[in-house]
């Protein structure tokens, strides 16, 4: 990484039940070197949400930064898809049944 350039990352939100803070799943796809068969990697970050605006199903744009706190070290730099309040509540559901 060069010198003064941050990563940026989109995903989904997953979590929203902190304040100021989201859980974000960045999926990466990429091709195997030998075989050239798709892998799909999950990664979850905990980022800073300033405004609070992002609910659960939400696609955004987060910003490699400073430490926030022990686990967040990245911001929340732009909601790219709002979900409807209707979807979110359930995506919040299925959620919570599949914790269970």
């Amino acid at each position: 990484m060069a010198r003064g350039k941050f990563q940026s990352r989109v995903g989904t939100v997953i979590s929203d039940k902190m304040d100021k803070t989201v859980i974000v799943d960045v999926i990466q796809i990429k091709k195997h070197k030998r075989y050239q068969k798709s892998i799909k990697r999950n990664s979850k970050f905990i980022a800073h949400d300033e405004s609070g605006q992002c609910r659960v199903g939400d696609k955004v744009l987060i910003l490699e930064g400073r430490p926030y706190s022990k686990t967040k070290r990245w911001k929340v730099s732009k909601i790219l898809e709002q979900v409807s309040p209707v979807e979110a509540e359930v995506l919040e559901v299925e959620a919570a049944s599949s914790d269970n």
